[in-house]
């Protein structure tokens, strides 16, 4: 059976036709639309942040409150989403490397030091900065125990307010009173150590340098450390958990790992990029992202199985990359650069 006939009227033909092909163009155009919908949920685009500062990190309490940290003291804020950040009172001239904030009040930095800034050889090249009033005004905090030539470049922390910093020579320190105190724990690495996460107070992850991947089940009293012969060389930076099985670990060369077992055994994923990936972040099982240098920018939407570059803007490279809920998202990285990702709700079709 056709889907159309001609019919005449006042001496003219016409193509009728007929409910079956209403029906295929209904589908053709909601194909089409749900596509263009689809590639417009998941743009990227840049906010103006108002400074030309190397942007390490950023973190949202939720879709409205955030802050960025960066070179030189950087501390940018915003109470909106990033339509407007301004620039707060800086908590020092050293660089920032990473920040964490429990609420709206309290909140922590990670400063570095300039080595060449350093007056005398006990000055440590790291120390931390808290606020207890939203970043109007900081108090500096020094590790004890840490050693004044190594640098601490992250720190971590649960839900529930203990946290870990770690860093330089396999270095970790952690905290059972969100931050006022620290004490060192024994890694069995002397590796570099750049990325990662809790998932509650026991179960977490460290990733680094030398293929370095740790694991610990009791809040890093003991750790494990993971065999990836397959990765020999890969600088680890980042990884990200959605529950104590199942994660990534992303790092030099495009180089993304998968676990599904709490990190005892790791799979190689084709990321179809070669850049250096810098951060990684799942909202779930399936959906993740990625970014790097060059702008790089990935995404998954079936667990890391098949990846795509999406569209940056930008050349500069995208150092953390952050999501306070599953609608909203945040990069930043150098030149001031920050990008904003919101998702908007598939549109309803009438019936």
């Amino acid at each position: 059976m056709t889907n159309e006939r001609w019919q005449m009227r006042n001496g003219k033909c016409f193509l009728l036709l007929l409910p079956s092909a209403w029906l295929l163009l209904t589908a053709v155009f909601v194909t089409t639309f749900s596509l263009q919908a689809f590639a417009q949920d998941r743009a990227w685009k840049r906010q103006e942040s108002g400074s030309l500062a190397w942007l390490h990190s950023v973190f949202f309490l939720d879709q409205n409150r955030g802050w960025a940290v960066g070179s030189k003291g950087a501390l940018l804020a915003t109470e909106d989403g990033g339509r407007i950040w301004k620039a707060n009172p800086r908590p020092s001239e050293d660089i920032i490397r990473d920040i964490y904030f429990s609420d709206e009040l309290n909140g922590w930095v990670v400063c570095e030091r300039n080595v060449y800034e350093l007056k005398t050889k006990e000055d440590p090249r790291t120390y931390l900065m808290n606020t207890t009033d939203g970043g109007e005004h900081w108090n500096r905090v020094d590790i004890n125990g840490a050693d004044v030539d190594g640098r601490l470049v992250r720190a971590v922390f649960s839900p529930s307010g203990r946290g870990w910093a770690f860093g330089e020579r396999g270095a970790i320190f952690t905290s059972h009173d969100s931050g006022a105190n620290w004490t060192k724990l024994q890694a069995p690495t002397r590796h570099l150590l750049l990325g990662g996460t809790f998932i509650d107070d026991y179960r977490g992850w460290l990733v680094g340098a030398g293929a370095t991947i740790l694991q610990t089940s009791d809040g890093g009293e003991t750790w494990h450390l993971s065999q990836l012969p397959a990765a020999k060389g890969v600088r680890f930076t980042a990884t990200s958990f959605v529950n104590n099985r199942l994660g990534w670990a992303v790092g030099s060369g495009g180089n993304v790992y998968r676990t599904i077992n709490g990190g005892r055994t790791w799979q190689a994923q084709t990321s179809t990029v070669s850049a250096d990936l810098l951060d990684v972040k799942f909202l779930d099982a399936v959906e993740g992202w990625a970014v790097g240098a060059e702008g790089t920018l990935i995404y998954t939407e079936d667990g890391g199985l098949h990846w795509t570059v999406e569209p940056s803007g930008t050349t500069h490279p995208l150092e953390r990359v952050f999501f306070p809920n599953r609608t909203h998202g945040w990069a930043v990285g150098f030149g001031g650069t920050i990008l904003a990702y919101v998702r908007a709700e598939a549109p309803r079709l009438r019936r």
